[in-house]
């Protein structure tokens, strides 16, 4: 068999399901591969922490600060199953992370995405960097962006087909998703808005027992919420002042801006991260905006065709032997304002495709709005925004023709650069993806640490320390928690002394100083000055911010 006829036999074979498996097998790999290669970040010693003491000591009281309680009790019954350790607090976030995939394949079955346009949005899902690094990375964000999918899944599955599982799975889902973050009630009215519109717009009929249904997820939202936020009964005060505490705690964030950053903030991310990505969510608005009108909507009797690999790149290139048949030109209209506010009249039908990308790309800029608003800017709330811009980007893509597949080249080939470089680099990079990492210069720390007999910390810098010497191993450290005097720590005899650069000793007899970086960050303005951001873009080598700590040694004698 000629190889030209052998790999058209092949393409014809492949259909979309096994693409998926595909797609699904690579994003395993990346999440997966070498997961305790970086020491945990700032916020996950923390959050592990609090697991650890939940799975030792049962106690776990909510407190807005450090988020929902669903991360805790996840991550101390994975402790409880697996063992404590870096690797298995991120095994979750991974699985998590991963799980988008078959939500996308879900979105294609129910026919709201083209065979084509779900292929290119799972690739993305699997290989863009911000998706892989934070679903390496023990945060509550990976958790909320699966259950806001989940919602959307659940909800479309309940309108298409009416029974009363799926609204309770959408409920069960936006249960989970508030008992993880506190901008999960952002997502709910973002989405509820957009409901509004389908039913005043008639492109959508509530099923027959849409009440009941309604009243049964509400009722198993309101009893998981109240579940977890009362520590399961052992602390049921907090039902009532979880949501108060809430809303001051981060509207004092907000307002102090913490974490500051310009509202651009996130956009330089993208640019940084996911170029590719921001480049097609934009001509997927325009593409979308100069569409044309009238195209026959999908039924809920139609079923989703089966579709080759062929069929999904190269649909385009089959109506170049021959001229296209010509477009029909629609009417003239004039212009009539108050006609966009005049509903439909029935029965108005839904073109499940287009709608879903009016929602992609309503999400997308409402998400962007909403965190380009928030005062407190931190790398990890991309995703919340990354994942609806991913729907936007392949529906631009699916419009390329013969140019979809080196644009997926191209795309593919940016995205796996940058991710190794930030998600499998064995030392401390320059990048804001980073925000306040543990320094890798803490694995030959510890590695003496471990050696030693008597260590004293005489700082307050306990993190990560306290995580990673729990239980029995803090017996060896004592933590004072500031500088202390000469005399006292020459006293304590101990292996080595630790403490931070900027309130330390000169020298202490009998030991050798050293200073290590305890966590870093890109110093932004020192990247921005000369050379300049083009060369820092292309070389990726910033210039660090730091906490250090001076190590003293002591000497052999």
């Amino acid at each position: 068999m000629p190889a030209p006829t052998f790999l058209s036999h092949i393409q014809n074979r492949v259909r979309v399901e096994h693409v998926f498996l595909a797609i699904l097998i690579v994003a395993l790999i990346l999440r997966f591969a070498f997961l305790d290669l970086k020491l945990f970040h700032h916020d996950e010693a923390i959050h592990a922490w609090f697991s650890y003491q939940l799975l030792t000591q049962g106690t776990y009281v909510y407190d807005p600060v450090y988020h929902g309680p669903f991360l805790y009790y996840v991550t101390a019954g994975m402790f409880a199953l697996f063992g404590d350790s870096d690797l298995v607090g991120r095994i979750l976030p991974c699985i998590f992370g991963t799980a988008l995939i078959p939500l996308v394949y879900c979105l294609y079955r129910m026919q709201y995405l083209s065979g084509k346009t779900a292929v290119i949005a799972g690739i993305f899902v699997a290989i863009a960097p911000e998706m892989i690094y934070f679903s390496r990375f023990l945060r509550n964000d990976v958790f909320v962006v699966f259950f806001s999918l989940l919602i959307v899944v659940a909800f479309l599955a309940w309108i298409q087909k009416g029974k009363w599982y799926y609204l309770l799975i959408a409920g069960i889902a936006a249960a989970l998703g508030m008992c993880s973050k506190e901008n999960m009630p952002l997502i709910l009215v973002t989405f509820g808005l957009f409901f509004l519109y389908l039913v005043w717009s008639r492109k959508i009929t509530l099923p027959v027992h849409w009440l009941r249904d309604a009243v049964l997820a509400f009722l198993v939202f309101a009893g998981i919420g109240c579940l977890f936020y009362s520590s399961f009964g052992a602390h049921p005060e907090v039902i009532l002042t979880a949501g108060p505490s809430a809303i001051e705690h981060w509207l004092n964030m907000h307002n102090q801006q913490r974490i500051g950053g310009p509202p651009y903030y996130y956009l330089l991310l993208f640019v940084l991260y996911e170029l590719p990505i921001l480049l097609f969510a934009i001509a997927g608005v325009i593409l979308y905006l100069r569409r044309p009108r009238g195209e026959k909507p999908v039924t809920a009797d139609e079923t989703p065709a089966e579709t080759t690999d062929a069929e999904l790149f190269e649909r385009a290139e089959e109506t170049e032997s021959g001229p296209a048949p010509p477009a029909p030109v629609p009417a003239k209209k004039r212009f009539s304002f108050t006609e966009l506010f005049r509903r439909p009249e029935p029965p108005a039908v839904m073109n499940r495709q287009e709608e879903f990308i009016r929602f992609a790309i309503y999400w997308t800029i409402i998400a962007c709005l909403t965190y380009a608003y928030i005062g407190e800017k931190v790398p990890w709330l991309s995703l919340h925004q990354l994942v609806p811009m991913i729907f936007v980007a392949a529906y631009a893509l699916s419009f390329a023709g013969k140019y979809t597949k080196p644009l997926m080249v191209l795309a593919c080939a940016f995205l796996l650069v940058v991710t190794f470089h930030v998600a499998f680099t064995p030392a401390d990079i320059a990048e804001p993806i980073v925000q306040v990492q543990n320094s890798e210069d803490l694995v030959e720390m510890m590695a003496a640490i471990d050696a030693a007999d008597k260590v004293a910390i005489a700082s307050d810098q306990g993190w990560p320390y306290t995580w990673y010497y729990r239980g029995d191993a803090w017996n060896k450290i004592s933590y004072y928690g500031r500088k202390i005097s000469e005399d006292s720590v020459l006293a304590g005899d101990f292996d080595i002394i630790m403490t931070h650069d900027g309130d330390s000793y000169e020298s202490l007899p009998g030991y050798e100083k050293k200073t290590i970086r305890l966590s870093y960050w890109i110093d932004a303005a020192a990247t921005g000055s000369d050379p300049g951001w083009l060369r820092y873009y292309v070389t990726r080598d910033g210039k660090f911010g730091s906490i250090n700590t001076d190590v003293f040694t002591k000497i052999s004698s």
